[in-house]
């Protein structure tokens, strides 16, 4: 690594070279390997989300190195895998196949109306989970040659493979979950792995021990019971009810600690950027009024880190096809780049 940095200047201008700020690193020598998952294929609402991770890429070659909570923390090497044009392809292939079925539940038609659409679910499921396995078992590989991982989505459905790679390290770690949604529906409109699932399907692997959700504020009946009756293995901490709390005179800082209480030494942070404010990314899939502000979620990220517990990892899903949600995405990134490297200190 002494060899890529010698002649590296971090005051520089930031050179296209394929990897994340236009840093000099590759998978040997960095320390932290990124997986992009460009695959939206279940998405509901807004599409765009399979172009987050070359967005963020280009955007991030504008991002200054200097970082206030590590300053060195670019150092730790940071690589960004190629991003997967077969998946991206698969992904406009079956994105199409899902917009039938998504229009004829939209109808309150049945699937096995003329022609039936059960086969193209069967299909897409079998595909999602493809891609599932795929990421299953880069993560470990990587995890298994001492690398931490990130993950940057396309949608909220693409971090379940490396969810199940950190299970096979960690016998007990939690989600610490930013997002304006619980993600707990089961097979949301029939997809199995649909990004509105993601926490549901989570919850199956038991070695996560702990849920906690910040920033929720468009949710149904059904995942509010999933969370009322989950003995506390799910924390819900609701959009309206924080600023409440804030309006009342509580500090953020206070109920970031208390966020935090929650969880246990090992800490997976899951960021849908749905869960800011819509301004920062407005091209998200599902954006909804309300939110974080950018600095308050890295707020509660040093609390977390602060509070001496192990950031193990951390995906960035949702984020819109368009240069600032690119820039913000990539902000996001970083910063959780370095607060993890910082937490392994």
């Amino acid at each position: 690594m002494s060899n890529l940095l010698q002649d590296y200047n971090p005051s520089g201008v930031g050179e296209i070279n394929g990897n994340l700020l236009g840093l000099p690193f590759d998978y040997e020598s960095a320390n932290l390997i990124v997986f992009a998952v460009p695959w939206e294929v279940t998405v509901s609402y807004g599409a765009g989300t399979a172009n987050g991770p070359q967005r963020i890429l280009d955007a991030s070659i504008q991002l200054d190195l200097f970082d206030f909570d590590n300053p060195e923390g670019w150092k730790q090497g940071i690589y960004l895998v190629e991003i997967p044009q077969d998946i991206l392809e698969k992904n406009h292939y079956y994105r199409d196949l899902a917009g039938q079925i998504i229009e004829r539940l939209a109808q309150g038609k049945e699937l096995t109306d003329a022609p039936d659409l059960t086969p193209v679910l069967t299909e897409i499921n079998q595909a999602s989970q493809q891609v599932n396995q795929w990421l299953f078992t880069q993560c470990q590989e990587a995890i298994n040659r001492g690398k931490k991982v990130a993950v940057i989505g396309g949608d909220h459905s693409s971090p379940l493979g490396y969810f199940q790679a950190l299970a096979e390290k960690y016998p007990d770690f939690g989600i610490l979950h930013i997002d304006a949604h619980a993600d707990l529906r089961d097979a949301y409109e029939g997809f199995e792995f649909s990004h509105a699932s993601i926490m549901f399907n989570a919850m199956k692997i038991p070695q996560i021990s702990k849920l906690v959700q910040v920033g929720l504020r468009d949710i149904c009946h059904d995942e509010v019971n999933i969370i009322n009756e989950s003995n506390s293995r799910i924390v819900a901490y609701y959009d309206p009810a924080i600023k409440q709390q804030l309006y009342s005179g509580k500090t953020w800082i206070d109920l970031c600690q208390e966020i935090i209480s929650h969880l246990p030494e090992y800490v997976h942070v899951s960021f849908d950027v749905d869960g800011l404010d819509p301004k920062l990314c407005p091209n998200t899939g599902t954006p909804v009024p309300g939110g974080l502000e950018l600095e308050q979620s890295f707020c509660l990220f040093r609390e977390l880190v602060k509070s001496g517990r192990k950031i193990i990892g951390f995906d960035v899903c949702e984020v819109g096809d368009d240069e600032w949600d690119g820039n913000v995405g990539a902000r996001i990134v970083y910063k959780l780049a370095n607060l993890t490297n910082l937490a392994q200190k």
